[in-house]
């Protein structure tokens, strides 16, 4: 995890210069419309503050997994600038079909004070996931200065995150506003919590979430494990989980990882009942089971026994982050364990504690119930705050000058 701050876009003179941003525009889409533009909107507190202070800004993302073949009109990014030009209520260009092309070199050569840019996904080059340094050379030749502002990707060594800023040395590279935010939120709230200090893990599989266990082992007060994940726990601890979710690779590390955290002075709190069903539809029949479940059953949310001990342990905390939901919460009547962590996490945020949510499923859930807001920071990045949770290094974070 990086452990100095950064140079941050506010620090630096930007007046009448061009500014090559990496943002995160890898929005949600269907049948060629955005369904949800909160990526875009986090972006916008950089890019208006680059405007305002009279910088212009040359804005770069990928968006999905095009082959790498060159252009794909399903990965265009055409919508997105449409979309933050709506936001920013002014012109947002988007030239040809390829980034690094005469036409992008053109548009960005002869760009007017205080125009807006969007290149053409970096994804349509094979060069960008392959780290490329003649690919982010010619990306570096855009911008007198960098700034880094997709934390979403922050965790990967693509050329944009890493190649381009080596190739800027000597030019400053800095972190923008959502970058800054991210970085203080999760950091300094696994570095210096307020306590008591709560973690709350969900989602499907143990084997996404074992090295952020091992990692706030000892540093939180109370972890708190629910969603499928939680059976390959209980599996290993011997009780009957029906048809429910099992890793079955993953049981003996399980194991291991129950003893690791039970010899610190973390307490770890698993659910103690579960909604079953006998299968992950909306409208079937439901039944509450405690921790042995029977043979022609699944479960696909924490009980109500769970949901009163989870938010208990929540509504004490100080600090609380949360990564990864405790239930199917796509369908009702799945989704209740989801919604009372999330309201217990807002009650605490109203009683002063600090409440990270850990991007991914978790802000998606949170997001569609129009709870977003309730909490102090919602990241935008569900794998790069994994990656921060667990201790791991961050590369397009690593890349930038340090303040």
């Amino acid at each position: 995890m990086p452990s100095a701050a950064r140079t941050t876009i506010d620090a630096v003179e930007v007046s009448g210069k061009t500014v090559l941003v990496r943002v995160d525009f890898n929005v949600p889409m269907s049948e060629g419309e955005i369904t949800d533009d909160s990526r875009i909107r986090a972006a916008v507190p950089t890019i208006q503050s680059i405007l305002d202070r009279g910088g212009s800004c040359v804005l770069m993302s990928h968006l999905g997994r095009p082959s790498g073949n060159g252009f794909e009109a399903a990965f265009t990014l055409a919508p997105a600038a449409a979309r933050l030009a709506e936001i920013l209520g002014r012109q947002v260009d988007l030239p040809s079909g390829d980034c690094v092309d005469e036409v992008s070199i053109a548009a960005v050569g002869s760009i007017d004070p205080g125009g807006v840019i969007l290149l053409e996904n970096l994804r349509f080059h094979g060069a960008e996931k392959k780290g490329d340094a003649d690919f982010a050379a010619r990306l570096a030749s855009y911008g007198e200065l960098y700034c880094q502002d997709a934390f979403g990707a922050a965790h990967r060594a693509d050329a944009s995150m890493v190649a381009v800023p080596e190739a800027m040395a000597g030019r400053p590279r800095t972190a923008g506003r959502l970058l800054e935010a991210e970085l203080k939120y999760l950091s300094g709230a696994i570095d210096s919590p307020e306590r008591p200090f709560v973690a709350v893990l969900g989602g499907a599989k143990i084997s996404d979430k074992l090295a952020t266990i091992r990692h706030l082992a000892g540093r939180v007060d109370t972890l708190v494990v629910g969603g499928a994940m939680a059976f390959t726990l209980l599996r290993a601890m011997g009780h009957g989980t029906g048809r429910s979710l099992v890793e079955e690779s993953m049981i003996d590390e399980a194991r291991a990882i129950i003893e690791a955290v039970e010899a610190t002075s973390t307490t770890l709190l698993l659910p103690a009942d579960f909604v079953c069903a006998g299968s992950p539809a909306a409208g079937v029949e439901t039944s509450i089971s405690g921790r042995n479940i029977e043979p022609g059953l699944m479960g696909l949310d924490i009980g109500p026994a769970s949901i009163s001990a989870f938010v208990a342990a929540i509504r004490e905390a100080r600090t609380v982050v949360w990564n990864g939901p405790m239930g199917l919460f796509e369908i009702s009547p799945f989704d209740a364990g989801t919604l009372a962590v999330a309201k217990a996490m807002i009650d605490a945020t109203t009683a002063g504690a600090t409440s990270v949510i850990g991007g991914g499923d978790t802000a998606a859930a949170v997001n569609g119930l129009g709870l977003a807001s309730g909490f102090t920071h919602v990241s935008t990045g569900g794998g790069a705050s994994l990656r921060m949770l667990e201790g791991g290094p961050m590369p397009g974070v690593e890349a930038l000058d340090r303040a």
